[in-house]
């Protein structure tokens, strides 16, 4: 199978049509820098670690889909992904989360897809020994009373013993022995996480004082009774973590976030020095956080529980709408780290009608799953699509513009009544055309103030 970090930019950006619809440049950007990520592994190493990411700056107005590109990206790939919003951060000696929380993060993001890709890859060898175990609980060893083990005796009943075990691993597999209890041992749980109040780094005291205490104060082993079918699942995880080389993990991750990894940083306009209300009450540290970004983006090592993370090769990938900053308020020294600069457009009522549509889970497919699990089936006529079009277009133009999230909005107040009733109807299939959006959304719709709270 072809690695996914493989694939070409015209491909990419066809994996990401099939789920974002439009905004062709912000797709060609991200698929071009992921390429490029592919490039410098082909090159020698003196010249590698001179190429560094070319980060990417996506303005646009809000539901456009520049979250959702990014991660996209990051699923597409594999990639070890974390979106943030600048908003979150304050500078150093503010109460709030440091900006190298982010690198801590993604590392943390890193582990999750290391040690998932480790699970599957000792899954059937633990799934084997998970299964001699629960045959060792239905069989327990029962001590021989010949001292001659090569007695003939000994040998018969070695051989019962094994034809037992034989039929109870067969049973076990077809699961006629899931209702017999086993008693089995489980490992005793670590102690709530112990940290000190108001300290300046809570986050890396929090994992030092934890670390500490799980040494000090080991766990105690409890045994219990539970059928076969719950203890299955319990054996099996032990058996998998057990199989975990914890410390071959860490390194891999550490390496991964390193050189794959995807920080997605949202509202980056909202730190804006010349942004409205800059300079007063809690924005006071603006300027601060976007000199605590600067090294971050920049390159610099962050420690972390699973050892220091170099960041001069993740990849960053900022947005903001920037209705009342624009980027050249941004330090000009964190601007030259985001040399990429996309503009992405306002939707149009023709793109509300495709999300409704053509993405693989567009709102419609997941509303029609939704209500499918009660047994009723949910058409919406092709005029009911654009209606609901028509009106996400018109309360985006005449209130707020959300974008795509307008459709959300729509698309629950049209399926409110069925969404209560699916449980109680008698008639299992409905068709929604435009008259019955029209007739739950024209009210609202043309009352512009009525709109402004309910759609």
């Amino acid at each position: 199978m072809r690695d996914r970090r493989e694939l070409t930019p015209r491909e990419i950006v066809a994996e990401l049509d099939r789920d974002i619809v439009g905004q062709a440049e912000g797709k060609r950007a991200v698929a071009i820098a992921l390429r490029n990520r592919w490039r410098r592994q082909q090159l020698p190493d003196e010249l590698r670690a001179q190429i560094t990411p070319k980060n990417i700056l996506l303005i646009g107005p809000t539901g456009v889909g520049k979250t959702e590109i990014a991660r996209r990206l990051a699923q597409l790939v594999g990639a070890p992904f974390v979106k943030v919003e600048a908003t979150k951060f304050t500078e150093v000696g503010y109460y709030g989360r440091d900006v190298e929380s982010l690198v801590r993060d993604l590392v943390e993001a890193s582990i999750g897809l290391v040690k998932g890709a480790e699970r599957d890859r000792v899954a059937p060898e633990a799934v084997a020994r998970a299964e001699e175990r629960l045959v060792d609980l239905l069989v327990p060893d029962v001590p021989t009373p010949w001292a001659e083990p090569e007695s003939p005796e000994a040998r018969e009943a070695a051989e019962r013993k094994a034809r037992t075990r034989d039929k109870m691993r067969e049973k076990l597999r077809a699961g006629a022995l899931d209702d017999r209890e086993v008693d089995v041992v489980i490992p005793g749980r670590s102690g709530a996480p112990v940290s000190i109040l108001g300290a300046g780094n809570a986050e890396q005291m929090e994992m030092d004082l934890q670390g500490m205490f799980e040494k000090m104060m080991p766990r105690s082993p409890q045994s219990r009774r539970m059928t076969v079918g719950q203890a299955r699942p319990i054996l099996l995880a032990q058996e998998v973590d057990a199989a975990l080389d914890v410390e071959k993990i860490n390194q891999a991750a550490v390496r991964l976030a390193e050189e794959s990894g995807i920080v997605f940083l949202d509202e980056i306009d909202k730190i804006a020095g010349n942004a409205e209300g800059a300079g007063r009450g809690p924005d006071v540290s603006r300027q601060g956080v976007q000199r605590d970004l600067l090294p971050i983006v920049e390159g610099t090592t962050v420690n972390t529980k699973y050892g220091p993370v170099k960041t001069d090769h993740v990849l960053f990938i900022a947005a903001g709408a920037f209705h009342r900053a624009k980027p050249s308020d941004l330090m000009p020294e964190l601007q030259g780290r985001f040399p990429i600069r996309v503009e992405l457009k306002d939707l149009t009522r023709d793109d509300f009608v495709r999300i409704l549509r053509e993405p693989r889970a567009s709102l419609v497919k997941q509303y029609q799953a939704l209500l499918g699990t009660e047994g009723l089936q949910v058409e919406f006529t092709p005029d009911a699509i654009e209606a609901m079009a028509d009106y996400a277009f018109q309360v985006n133009r005449t209130t707020q513009n959300i974008g795509a999230r307008r459709l959300h909005t729509i698309l629950e107040r049209v399926v409110e009544e069925l969404s209560f009733e699916a449980s109680d109807r008698a008639e299992k299939r409905v068709v929604i055309d435009a008259e019955q959006i029209k007739g739950r959304l024209d009210a609202v719709a043309a009352d512009e103030d009525l709109s402004r709270y309910i759609l």
